[in-house]
């Protein structure tokens, strides 16, 4: 919570107020970035010429109002010396920001060595581009969406750790056909899963519909595995998450996991279905004449 002292920063004319540093990792944030500015005897003006950013920018992200990305906090610790302090923040604050419900799951995700995962109707998040993770929380709900898909793109950041861990992803085919965000967004979609294609720790496999039944019929669910802690199985309802470290929950779903990937395409055959899909259902539409046909043509 934001204290009631306030005064204006000198030479920007923004009234500010002072943070309490333990309110909150983005209130901690916002007071270390003051921290430093003001020990550089730069104003708020001053430090966003020098970053390109507006001094607005640098008051709203100071005073906890605005969310910071990477690519401010990595030029803001260049220009003050942090010695990198905002750019290791950074995650404690995206993941902070996150539904409380989530958060849990969000650092089980962060600490896993493997991560084993069966999505029944769409695309992983740790797999979505940015315009399919804001189709997707945009739905009945427009509100901070800008916010909400930032913090939802961090959580890949875990793909960038020294020692990242081992993602296994199993999507129904109906992940593929349900359009999220339009056929543009689905084919940058389906281009992003290809982009893993000879990556060995994104191994990327699609349940085919000619499976018929299967082991993932239940519903989609995670399977976290650590250096040491026993593993986690993680799934999901409306508004609520529910991972679990009982060893009958566990046995069951390794179980069911082995027998989905037995039953999925090879991690050949699922990248040239993806490609299949990416060009037939949501490739360049043309005329008899050869020429493209506009989408929204093609949605008359």
């Amino acid at each position: 919570m934001n204290t009631t002292r306030s005064r204006v920063d000198r030479g920007s004319n923004v009234h500010i107020n002072t943070l309490d540093p333990g309110a909150s990792p983005l209130d901690y944030y916002g007071f270390e970035l003051r921290r430093y500015r003001e020990a550089a005897g730069l104003t708020q003006r001053e430090l966003g010429k020098i970053v390109n950013y507006t001094g607005s920018l640098i008051g709203q992200i100071e005073t906890a109002r605005k969310l910071p990305t990477l690519e401010f906090s990595q030029r803001v610790d260049a220009a003050l010396d942090t010695g990198g302090l905002l750019t290791r923040l950074l995650d404690l604050v995206l993941r902070s920001q996150l539904p409380s419900w989530f958060q849990q799951v969000a650092e089980l995700q962060a600490r896993a060595v493997e991560i084993c995962s069966f999505e029944a109707q769409m695309i992983h998040g740790l797999l979505q581009t940015e315009e399919y993770a804001r189709a997707v929380l945009g739905t009945l709900d427009q509100s901070n969406l800008d916010d909400r898909t930032a913090v939802r793109m961090a959580r890949q950041r875990i793909f960038q750790k020294e020692e990242p861990p081992v993602f296994w992803a199993i999507l129904s085919e109906a992940a593929l056909y349900l359009e999220i965000g339009g056929r543009q967004t689905m084919r940058n979609q389906l281009a992003r899963l290809l982009a893993h294609e000879n990556n060995p720790r994104v191994n990327i496999q699609i349940l085919p519909h000619s499976t018929g039944a299967h082991a993932g019929l239940t519903g989609s669910y995670d399977l976290y595995r650590f250096p040491s802690d026993p593993p986690i199985v993680y799934t999901e309802g409306y508004g609520s998450a529910h991972p679990t470290a009982n060893p009958d929950t566990v046995r069951d779903c390794s179980l069911r996991y082995d027998h989905l990937q037995a039953a999925a395409l090879s991690l050949r055959d699922s990248a040239e279905l993806i490609r299949r899909v990416m060009e037939e259902r949501y490739g360049e539409q043309r005329d008899a004449d050869g020429d493209a046909v506009a989408e929204v043509q093609l949605q008359q």
